[in-house]
């Protein structure tokens, strides 16, 4: 099968094509034939090199992590999937990832895919959507009626949370830039701060809870608009114990963690339309589409997914 792999760590030009095995299944994993893939901070940063000693992956490394396609095999002891069952998952963190024609998942972490939602909208919505779901509905635990603060709403993992958030029937709240505000205030928030001219600190108090996806100084000023006793997440940076402690905040530095059933959740969301999936790009399975895809997200200007398609 074709892969886009990368056999030592650096730049965008280390992601080589190349023609390697299909993958062997376990039990209890299934061969996917990828339609589609998307492209997450975590691939080019561990392509970089960053990510080295945290997830320590053996060369030759196949990045991505979202994958939608095609059952085409399954394992002896897979009970709830068949051939031919299209399906989506972000499949566990090893060196074999979605950037090929064929990868295996873990039942587990294994959702259907709704007749009425697309490959490409299926491959941006593991990942990131199941970090939103995650962080709105396991750690910040949020309730109607709530002030919610999302720091950094047009990325991939913001576009989500809002809609989870307006959703729920919160009150939601929002970073980003100035020509994102009308995109923004439609999928539910109803406020969108410029960060670029608003210092968002002195503009906000009392809230119940931030989502942090930007992490510095954003996530250094963010326990400052709580509420005593109200909570704190971050995709993006350590936890302050001592700003914490000072206002009795739960704060949490949070990590994925793949979940097939709640993926189901999310996905048949969209398929009721009430979560929309918002692509930036669309790029070819090629060497060059790859590097493309990588070189948008490295960029930070993306609204929305980036997604690599079989097609």
């Amino acid at each position: 099968m074709k892969a886009v792999v990368i056999n030592e760590y650096g730049n965008v030009d280390k992601l080589q094509m190349e023609n390697i095995t299909i993958p062997e299944i376990a039990d209890d994993e299934v061969l996917v034939e990828v339609k589609a893939t998307s492209v997450n901070p975590i691939d080019w940063k561990l392509r970089e090199g960053y990510l080295a000693e945290s997830i320590p992956l053996k060369f030759p490394i196949i990045l991505g992590w979202d994958v939608a396609g095609v059952i085409t095999r399954t394992g002896r002891k897979v009970k709830e999937f068949k051939t031919g069952d299209k399906v989506l998952a972000r499949p566990d963190l090893t060196n074999r990832g979605t950037y090929a024609e064929y990868t295996a998942v873990k039942e587990d972490k294994l959702a259907l895919l709704p007749e009425n939602v697309s490959y490409e909208e299926a491959a941006a919505l593991p990942l990131a959507g199941m970090t939103a779901w995650q962080g709105v509905y396991d750690y910040l635990e949020v309730k109607p009626g709530q002030k919610v603060l999302m720091q950094g709403g047009a990325g991939g993992v913001g576009i989500i949370a809002i809609q989870l958030l307006k959703h729920i029937g919160a009150h939601v709240y929002t970073t980003a830039s100035a020509k994102n505000e009308e995109f923004l205030k439609s999928l539910g928030a109803e406020r969108v701060i410029d960060y670029h001219d608003t210092d968002f600190s002195k503009e906000l108090n009392d809230l119940d809870a931030v989502f942090d996806t930007v992490g510095g100084d954003t996530l250094a000023k963010s326990y400052s608009v709580l509420k005593q006793g109200g909570r704190l997440i971050t995709i993006a940076g350590n936890i302050d114990e001592d700003l914490a402690k000072a206002k009795d905040i739960t704060a949490q530095s949070i990590w994925l963690r793949p979940n097939g059933k709640q993926l189901t959740q999310l996905v048949n969301l969209v398929s009721e339309g009430v979560v929309k999936v918002i692509i930036d790009s669309t790029h070819p399975f090629t060497q060059d589409g790859v590097k493309a895809a990588q070189e948008v997200s490295e960029s930070h200007h993306a609204k929305g997914k980036i997604v690599i398609s079989m097609k």
